[in-house]
């Protein structure tokens, strides 16, 4: 009787529908981020590269949560962060930590946007640029974001790449 050589994979084969809806989200999520950075850089038709920051902490301070020297900080850097934030995850670098920190991040412009509703503020939300009110759409829209940031945050840590395996011979 001839010996037949049975191969077994260790593992079952992950199917591919999985890998794909984390691309997806992951790249509909850094578009979504880059749009936003855009806004807050380019508007009136014209870059702003060196003024944005002038409106933006404006849209900031108008929430009433912190001293105007972090306000003058976060107006400088957030664009720049949140571009970054789009691109890493377009790209898919490092996507446990950047899915974490966008997840984080929007939890708490969630929070500040839910503090300012309830606190009865009509201020610009400065979420994609300077002229959006804030109200229940925006909120329902960012809330959105935030689920689906959570999906491709839990996403990346379930699906694992697969691992090459040398054969047996």
């Amino acid at each position: 009787m001839a010996d037949t050589a049975i191969s077994l994979e260790t593992s079952p084969r992950t199917p591919a529908w999985p890998r794909a809806l984390l691309l997806f989200g992951r790249v509909a999520l850094g578009l979504i981020f880059l749009f936003a950075a855009y806004m807050k850089l380019h508007f009136e038709g014209e870059w702003h590269l060196r003024d944005y920051h002038f409106f933006f902490a404006m849209a900031i301070d108008s929430y009433k949560m912190l001293p105007i020297s972090i306000v003058q900080i976060m107006a400088r850097v957030l664009p720049w962060f949140e571009l970054a934030l789009g691109g890493l995850l377009i790209a898919g670098v490092g996507l446990r930590l950047i899915g974490s920190i966008t997840s984080g991040l929007l939890l708490a412009f969630i929070g500040a946007m839910t503090r300012a509703k309830i606190l009865g503020l009509e201020i610009n939300c400065g979420c994609f640029g300077n002229n959006e009110k804030l109200g229940t759409a925006t909120l329902i829209r960012d809330s959105s974001l935030l689920v689906l940031a959570l999906a491709v945050t839990i996403g990346a840590f379930l699906v694992r790449k697969r691992r090459e395996t040398p054969e047996n011979g």
